[in-house]
């Protein structure tokens, strides 16, 4: 018995190798998602098209300029600038804390309620936390990139406009639903 069941350990451990390859693979590849689908996956398919970068950019550009008294310009290049990083760190940073609410959803919420992935409470749960995400990231670069003070105050303001911009990809979801 204590034979097997070493060799069970070990056989456990050899798939268990490379776990960021299986990650990366599940995170990565088109065809992964095509079988794995969670709310934050979908958004993000929204938060990429022109029609809502170019929205969101907008909304988020107003508020900046606004909350922070910059020039057009300098708004315009703040703006830019924290929606570049934040696109490219949401790119794994928003579909991976979205499969990790899944998770908790079906571990801790499905058993006593009955939930499936796709229930609204996730659904807002995803949202917020899509907009968290955005401006945590956005604010580290108007504050490292560009000296400029971020407080709680400014940080809500940044969360408003993200939820603005993540909104738009939200409401887009609803109104004309992802064909995966």
């Amino acid at each position: 018995m204590a034979h097997f069941a070493r060799g069970s350990k070990k056989n456990l451990m050899r798939h268990f190798r490379f776990p960021g390859v299986g990650l990366f693979l599940a995170l990565a590849s088109t065809s992964a998602h095509a079988d794995v689908v969670w709310p934050a996956l979908m958004v993000e398919t929204r938060l990429f098209s022109w029609w809502a970068i170019l929205l969101g950019l907008i909304a988020e550009y107003v508020i900046i300029r606004w909350l922070f008294s910059l020039s057009i310009e300098r708004a315009v290049i703040a703006t830019t600038a924290a929606n570049a990083v934040s696109a490219l760190a949401g790119v794994l940073l928003i579909p991976f804390s979205g499969l990790i609410l899944a998770t908790i959803s079906e571990l801790a919420m499905r058993p006593f309620l009955e939930w499936a992935t796709f229930n609204r409470v996730l659904w807002c749960m995803t949202f917020l936390l899509a907009c968290l995400v955005n401006t945590w990231i956005e604010a580290l670069v108007y504050k490292r990139g560009f000296k400029l003070i971020v407080r709680r105050r400014e940080f809500a303001w940044i969360y408003v406009a993200n939820a603005i911009s993540v909104g738009i990809a939200f409401a887009s979801v609803i109104l004309v639903p992802v064909r995966l």
